[in-house]
């Protein structure tokens, strides 16, 4: 068996080194599973609370409509006033609110409306 060089041995040392990086970054880029992770797409519970001043709830639409293949047969309420809320592939939610920030529940897609009305009134969403 040949003698290793140092050469050989840094080069070795090296390719461990950007093996292990690359393999914490992937781990670091990926979202951590939790319980409520599974993505199996079913209906989340049901909500009725006031978040900073504004009632927001949430549940199981009834009825028909565009939007309702959207939010996945959830409907989701801002002081009476119906927040459009879809799924995404990967199980979060997104409104027409908050488009570009996706949350884990409808639940949080409403707060997140909230936070971004800034107090303002939620106007209905012409249906198409």
């Amino acid at each position: 068996m040949p003698d290793i060089t140092r050469r050989r041995a840094l080069a070795a040392a090296a390719a461990v080194a950007a093996t292990a990086s690359a393999v914490a970054v992937a781990a670091s880029a990926a979202p951590a599973a939790s319980a409520d992770d599974h993505h199996d797409h079913t209906a989340p519970g049901s909500f009725d609370e006031v978040y900073k001043g504004r009632r927001i709830q949430g549940g199981p639409a009834t009825g028909g409509g565009h939007h309702h293949e959207h939010g996945g047969g959830y409907a989701v309420f801002v002081d009476g006033v119906q927040l459009h809320v879809m799924q995404n592939a990967d199980g979060t939610w997104i409104s027409v609110v908050s488009h570009y920030d996706p949350v884990a529940t409808p639940r949080a897609a409403a707060r997140a409306a909230v936070d971004e009305l800034q107090g303002a009134a939620l106007l209905p969403f012409p249906a198409n």
